[in-house]
């Protein structure tokens, strides 16, 4: 079994919002198709840190759902900024039942173990130090990372892998509050989206104080999963 991930899928089968009109994104509904069904086997997972919807609700969004749930292995969910479909837990496990989407998953607030890898996450968010909502909204973010992290305590052997929405850091600027968490339960790995086009050129990728890190939104993958393992 393998473990793959990529963020920021931005579908968009049931309205009409395609990203084919931007740079480097022509066809990429087709070409995320094309290497998944290449690479991903059944018994794999697949990680979608965020943005992987434009549907404004489940409904909108199911389209979607069923794209991915017709390709192969499990695949586990994340919220970012654009994923207006996001609701309670329990409501999309009620609606993935009834519309019987079987391999998708949401990792919010918890972890999932997968390959000895204890996979844990949540959105995160931007550095404002002087916008007290966008301090809130951090607090808020690290809060939900530590409860992921405090869940994969149940599989104490496991190597925490960690996936966000939002970039920890970027060019020069981090999160604090989230790379105290981060350092507390000794994350080595950080996986994260949201970054696109020519602001690319200012993400951190590779060691950073002492933390890896990769960034995954498709375009910066070329629209092919990344390997986590």
């Amino acid at each position: 079994m393998a473990i793959w991930a990529m963020a920021d899928l931005h579908l968009s089968l049931g309205t009409d919002k395609p990203m084919d009109n931007f740079h480097g994104w022509y066809d990429y509904v087709n070409r995320i198709e094309h290497n998944w069904r290449e690479n991903v086997a059944e018994e794999d997972t697949v990680v979608i840190p965020g943005d992987f919807s434009w549907g404004i609700d489940l409904e909108e969004a199911l389209p979607d759902f069923r794209f991915i749930e017709n390709l192969p292995g499990k695949k586990l969910i994340m919220k970012g900024n654009h994923d207006y479909w996001w609701t309670t837990r329990a409501k999309t496990e009620k609606f993935f039942k009834e519309k019987g989407l079987k391999t998708i998953e949401i990792l919010h607030n918890n972890s999932v173990l997968c390959e000895g890898k204890a996979l844990c996450g949540t959105r995160g968010w931007v550095f404002m130090p002087n916008e007290p909502h966008d301090l809130k909204i951090s607090a808020r973010e690290a809060a939900r990372l530590e409860l992921s992290l405090q869940d994969s305590m149940h599989f104490p052997d496991a190597e925490k892998v960690v996936f966000l929405h939002y970039p920890p850091v970027y060019a020069n600027e981090m999160v604090p509050n989230i790379f105290d968490v981060l350092y507390k339960y000794k994350v080595k790995r950080v996986y994260y989206g949201h970054i696109h086009g020519a602001a690319r050129s200012a993400a951190n990728e590779g060691e950073y104080m002492g933390i890896n890190f990769k960034l995954i939104s498709a375009d910066n993958l070329g629209f092919k999963l990344f390997p986590i393992e």
